[in-house]
C-alpha cells in the first residue's frame, strides 16, 4: 500500500510529456476527483448495497469515499453491526476491493462519529481538565486528606498541585499534602488555598456508531494515545491494508485542557515550574501581564504535545498501516500551521455558504447560516502543504452549505472555487449517507450534509460538477503553487492574551483570534494586489534555508522570494536571529515594525535583551518610519508598505485582481499555470500582461474540457469571462498545438424559438405529473395541479427550431430562470450539461442548417417533495441520536416551505457570434 501511495503522489507529474502539458488535460488518477464522506448509518451495511453505492458513485464521477460510521436509523437495529467487530472489518474490506475494482479508493475515521474516542477508552485515558480550586480558611478549620475535588460531577479526578498564600499574599509550602492519603490538616492561619486538580470533562464520542460509544480520548496524553493507537493496530493487523487514509475531524474535544503528566512536561519543556505560579495562572491578581506570560508558555505546551503526542503518532500510525494520515487541524488549541503539517494531508473545512456577487446566483438569506466561509482560514491548510513540500491540500467541503434539500448545484461551484483559489486540491463532498436500495425516499440522511445521495433529483447532472472538479483538481494536482511571498503569522500574539487559558482556533469564531490582527489584514491587502503567498510558522522558519536570495522552507517546497513580517507585539528572539541569518546569506525580509517583546515568563529579562540587541545589528534607525538595509548578502526592511519594499525587490501582483478577476498561480517544469475565475457581477473583457512570460498561452475551459490557443499581442492576453466562469491558462515556450479560441464579438440574438413547447416528465415523484403542451415556457410548478408542487425529479422540455446556420458564425444556447439544472440534447445529440452560472453553451457543433430539434432536460431539488411529505405528515425522519434536525439545529418542518420553483420560465436564446 505505502508503495501505491507512493506511486500516486509523486507519478501524477511525471505523465505528461512537455508537448502534452498545453495541449491535453492531464491523465485522470482517482485523486483528482472529488471524494465523498460516507456516513454508515448504524453500520447497518451489507455487500450488496455496498456495492450499488459504489457503482453509482463511479459512475457519478467520485474518485473515493471517506467511511464515517454514525447513529442509525430507527428500525433496523437488527441489521447493525458493532464498530471493528469481524463483521464490521468484513464490511470494510469488501467496500474498499470493490472501490479498488472501480477505481474508486476508500478511506477511514479512525473511529466513530467524532472525536477519537470509543468503549476502549477507559476513564484513566479519557480527556482531561484541569480544575483549580479555592478554599478560604479560617486559622484552625481542617482539610481531609487525601485531598478530593469538591466538584460532584468529577468521579476521577488527582491533586497535581497545591499552594497556601496568608493573608499578606505571601506563599506558604503546602505541598507535602499532595501524598498524604490520610488524616487531616488544620490551618495555622487564616489563608487562601489553591489546588490544582487533573479531572475528565466526560465528554463522550459525538454521533457515535454502535461498538463505538464511549468516552472521548484524551488527545494530550502519550500513554492515553498510544493506548488508542495500540488498539486499532491489534484490530486491523490481520487485515488486508486496504484503507488510503485514516482520517482525524477537527478538534472539538471541548475543555480537555490538561493531561495527568502536563506539569512535568511543561516543566522539562519550559525550564521552570507552572505550579510554582498557580495564584497568577488562576488569574487570582492584578498583574495582567505576568498572567498573561504564563498562559503563553501553557498554551505553547499544549500546542507541542498536541503534536508529539497525538498528531505525529497519528502519522507513524498511519504509515505502519499502509497508509496516509489526513486532520483537520482547526479548532486545535495549538499553532495551526504545525499541526497541519504534522499529517500527510491537511485538510480544512467550508461551513456555511458565501455571498457573491455573481448575477442570478441563488441565495436566500432564510436557507442559509449567518457565518461566511473564510478563504484565508483555507490557507492555513495549504500552506503547511506547500512550506512542507506536500502534494495535496483537501477540504470537508458544503457542511450546512444551504437547507436540507434546498443547496443547486449552481451554489456549490463559487464554493469550491474559492477552495482552488486557496490552493485545496483534494475536496471531499460533506457528503454521502449509505442508504439501503429498499428504503424508500429520501433514504438515510445524515443531519448536517448538503445530500449528494443517489435520491437527489440532481443526481443524474452530478456528473457536470465532478468532471468540472476533476478537471482543475487535475492541474492543481500535478503542479505545485507558484507563490513569491512568505507571510509570519503572530502566533504569541494570541497566545499571549490573558482570558481564557484554553484556547481554541476555530472556524467559528475568526472574528476574534483572526479578523482584528494586522497579519489578516494585510494578508487580504496583499491577496486584492495579485501576490500569491504562503503562511509560515516559527517551527518552520526554524527549517528553512537561504539559498542565494531564495528561501528554501522544505527540499521539496519550491523557493519563496522574500518574507514579511506583519506588525507584532510579542516576537520570539529565536526565530529573529534565525531571520537575521537568512538574510546575512542572502534572503530578503520586510518588518511592517520593530519587535517590541518576547513572548512568555521564563527569563524574560535575558530574553527581551538579547531580542532587543539582536534587532539593533540592522542598525535601524529608531525614528524612520520606513527604512532599508543590506546585511550580510540580503536586504531587510522596516516599512509600513510592504508592496512598495515588494515591487523595490521587483517582486509585482499579478494585475488580474486589478480588472476584477480572481487567481491562483502554479507551475511545472514545462510552464505556468493560472486558475482564473470572475466571481464578479459583470463580464470581464480586457487585455491583460500576465507576470509569467513564454511563447504560447493555452487556455483549458474546465467547464468543457475543450482546450484552445489564446492570442499575444504585445505580451498581453485577452480575457473574457463571464460571471460565474472559470479559465485554466498555461503559459509556456511550446509550439501552440490548439486551434485559436473564438472570443464571443458581435453577438445577435436569433428569433428561432417560436413553437410551442412539449413538457413531458422523466423520472422522480412522488408520481409523474401529467405532460403538457407549453405556448409559453414556464416552470411546472406553475401549472395547475398538486402534482405539478410535490414533484421533484426531471423532465424534458422539447421543441423545434429552424436555422439558417452561417458557417463563419458560432452559436450558444442560453438558458434564463433555470431551476436548477439541465441537460442539452440537440438533434438527439449530448451537448452538455448547465448546472452553473452562466446557463449558457456552445452548440455550434450539433446545429444543422434547417429544422432542429432541442431537448432541454431539466432537474429540479428535493424540496417541493419533502414539502408535500411533511404536509402529508408522513414518516420520514426516523434516527438515533440528534435525529434530524434544520440549518439553524432547531427540528426539521418542511411543510412550511414554499412551493420552490421548478423547471424553466425562460426566456431560452440561442446568440450567434
Amino acid at each position: 500500500m505505502k508503495k501505491y501511495w507512493i506511486w500516486s503522489m509523486v507519478s501524477f507529474a511525471l505523465m505528461q510529456s512537455p508537448a502534452e502539458a498545453q495541449t491535453t488535460w492531464p491523465q485522470v488518477q482517482k485523486e483528482m476527483k472529488p471524494w465523498t464522506r460516507w456516513w454508515w448509518p448504524g453500520s447497518a451495511v451489507d455487500k450488496k448495497n455496498l456495492s450499488a453505492e459504489l457503482t453509482k458513485l463511479a459512475d457519478a464521477g467520485f474518485g473515493g469515499v471517506e467511511v464515517t460510521p454514525i447513529y442509525g436509523a430507527k428500525g433496523f437495529e437488527q441489521k447493525y453491526i458493532p464498530f471493528l467487530s469481524p463483521q464490521w472489518l468484513d464490511m470494510l474490506n469488501y467496500g474498499s476491493e470493490k472501490a479498488n475494482s472501480l477505481g474508486m479508493g476508500l478511506d477511514m475515521n479512525l473511529g466513530t462519529g467524532w472525536p477519537f474516542g470509543g468503549p476502549q477508552v477507559e476513564v484513566e485515558y479519557a480527556a482531561t481538565k484541569l480544575l483549580m480550586e479555592e478554599l478560604n480558611l479560617s486559622k484552625g478549620e481542617e482539610i481531609t486528606l487525601p485531598l478530593r475535588s469538591q466538584d460532584a460531577k468529577q468521579t476521577y479526578t488527582k491533586a497535581q498541585a497545591i499552594s497556601g498564600y496568608d493573608r499578606n499574599g505571601s506563599k506558604v509550602d503546602l505541598s507535602s499534602l499532595l501524598n498524604q492519603k490520610q488524616g487531616t490538616w488544620k490551618a495555622p492561619e487564616d489563608m487562601k488555598v489553591l489546588i490544582l486538580f487533573s479531572g475528565r470533562t466526560g465528554q463522550k464520542v459525538k454521533r457515535a456508531a454502535p461498538g463505538g460509544e464511549g468516552l472521548t480520548l484524551d488527545h494530550l496524553g502519550k500513554a492515553s494515545v498510544a493506548s488508542y493507537f495500540d488498539f486499532f493496530k491489534k484490530k486491523l493487523e490481520n487485515q488486508p491494508k486496504s484503507v488510503r487514509s485514516f482520517f482525524n475531524d477537527s478538534y472539538e474535544v471541548y475543555g480537555a485542557d490538561w493531561t495527568d503528566e502536563f506539569l512535568s512536561e511543561f516543566k522539562r519543556r519550559k525550564g521552570y515550574a507552572l505550579e510554582d505560579y498557580l495564584l497568577e495562572f488562576a488569574g487570582k491578581t492584578d498583574d495582567k501581564e505576568k498572567e498573561g506570560r504564563l498562559k503563553s508558555d501553557y498554551r505553547e505546551v499544549v500546542n507541542w504535545i498536541l503534536r508529539d503526542h497525538f498528531l505525529l503518532p497519528f502519522t507513524e500510525f498511519s504509515n505502519a498501516q499502509g497508509a496516509i494520515s489526513k486532520n483537520q487541524a482547526h479548532g486545535s488549541p495549538g499553532n495551526l500551521l504545525d499541526l497541519y503539517a504534522s499529517t500527510d494531508i491537511p485538510e480544512c473545512e467550508t461551513f456555511g455558504s458565501s455571498a457573491f456577487d455573481i448575477p442570478g446566483l441563488k441565495r436566500d438569506s432564510a436557507d442559509v447560516r449567518n457565518v461566511d466561509p473564510d478563504p484565508m482560514m483555507f490557507k492555513f491548510a495549504s500552506s503547511a502543504t506547500n512550506t512542507q513540500g506536500k502534494k495535496l491540500t483537501s477540504s470537508e467541503t458544503f457542511t450546512w452549505l444551504t437547507e436540507h434539500f434546498k443547496t443547486a448545484l449552481s451554489q456549490t461551484k463559487p464554493e469550491v472555487e474559492a477552495l482552488f483559489l486557496s490552493g485545496v486540491n483534494h475536496v471531499f463532498y460533506h457528503g454521502t449517507t449509505y442508504s439501503p436500495e429498499e428504503v424508500k425516499f429520501p433514504g438515510w440522511l445524515f443531519y448536517a450534509s448538503v445530500n449528494f445521495v443517489t435520491q437527489n433529483s440532481f443526481w443524474s447532472h452530478l456528473i457536470g460538477l465532478n468532471q468540472y472538479i476533476t478537471r482543475v483538481q487535475s492541474v492543481l494536482q500535478t503542479t505545485e503553487a507558484d507563490n513569491e511571498l512568505l507571510i509570519y503569522w503572530p502566533i504569541y500574539d494570541i497566545w499571549q492574551e490573558p482570558d481564557k487559558a484554553f484556547k481554541q482556533l476555530s472556524v467559528h469564531h475568526v472574528d476574534h483570534w483572526l479578523w482584528p490582527t494586522q497579519f489578516y489584514k494585510e494578508s487580504v491587502h496583499l491577496q486584492k494586489r495579485g501576490y500569491g503567498f504562503d503562511f509560515i510558522s516559527d517551527e518552520q522558519i526554524k527549517q528553512t534555508q537561504a539559498d542565494g536570495d531564495k528561501l528554501i522552507t522544505h527540499e521539496a517546497a519550491k523557493p519563496y522570494q522574500a518574507i514579511f513580517i506583519p506588525e507584532t507585539q510579542y516576537f520570539s528572539e529565536e526565530t529573529l536571529d534565525k531571520l537575521l541569518k537568512l538574510a546575512e546569506e542572502g534572503a530578503t525580509l520586510i518588518f511592517q515594525s520593530a519587535p517590541k517583546d518576547i513572548p512568555g515568563f521564563h527569563q524574560v529579562v535575558e530574553r527581551k535583551e538579547r531580542l532587543l540587541s539582536t534587532w539593533k545589528k540592522i542598525g535601524f534607525k529608531a525614528d524612520e518610519p520606513n527604512q532599508y538595509k543590506k546585511f550580510g548578502k540580503g536586504k531587510i526592511y522596516l516599512t509600513k508598505d510592504v508592496v512598495s519594499a515588494l515591487e523595490t525587490e521587483q517582486i509585482f501582483g499579478e494585475s488580474l485582481t486589478r480588472a476584477g478577476l480572481k487567481f491562483h498561480r502554479r507551475i511545472d517544469k514545462n510552464a505556468h499555470y493560472y486558475y482564473i475565475v470572475n466571481h464578479s457581477p459583470k463580464t470581464i473583457d480586457q487585455s491583460i500582461k500576465l507576470n509569467a512570460t513564454g511563447k504560447t498561452v493555452t487556455l483549458l475551459d474546465p467547464q468543457t474540457g475543450k482546450i484552445a490557443d489564446l492570442p499575444m499581442k504585445d505580451g498581453q492576453v485577452r480575457f473574457q469571462l463571464a460571471p460565474g466562469y472559470a479559465w485554466v491558462v498555461t503559459v509556456s515556450d511550446e509550439p501552440a498545438q490548439a486551434t485559436k479560441f473564438h472570443y464571443v464579438d458581435q453577438e445577435k440574438t436569433m428569433n428561432v424559438f417560436t413553437q410551442p413547447w412539449n413538457l413531458s416528465f422523466i423520472s422522480g415523484g412522488p408520481k409523474l405529473p401529467t405532460n403538457k403542451k407549453l405556448n409559453k415556457l414556464s416552470y411546472w410548478t406553475d401549472l395547475q395541479g398538486a402534482d405539478y408542487q410535490s414533484f421533484s425529479g426531471s423532465a424534458a422540455y422539447e421543441t423545434q427550431i429552424t436555422l439558417n446556420k452561417e458557417a463563419d458564425k458560432s452559436y450558444r444556447l442560453k438558458l434564463d430562470n433555470l431551476s436548477e439544472s439541465a441537460k442539452i440534447l440537440v438533434n438527439g445529440k449530448e451537448a452538455g450539461i448547465l448546472w452553473s452560472n452562466p446557463f449558457e453553451l456552445d452548440v455550434t457543433e450539433y446545429l444543422t442548417n434547417g429544422k432542429n430539434q432541442i431537448r432541454i432536460e431539466v432537474a429540479n431539488l428535493m424540496a417541493n417533495r419533502v414539502r408535500d411529505m411533511d404536509k402529508k405528515g408522513m414518516v420520514w425522519r426516523n434516527y438515533h441520536e440528534i435525529n434530524f434536525v434544520n440549518i439553524d439545529y432547531k427540528p426539521f418542518d418542511a411543510g412550511k416551505w414554499a412551493v420552490a420553483n421548478s423547471g424553466l420560465k425562460g426566456p431560452v436564446t440561442l446568440i450567434a457570434y
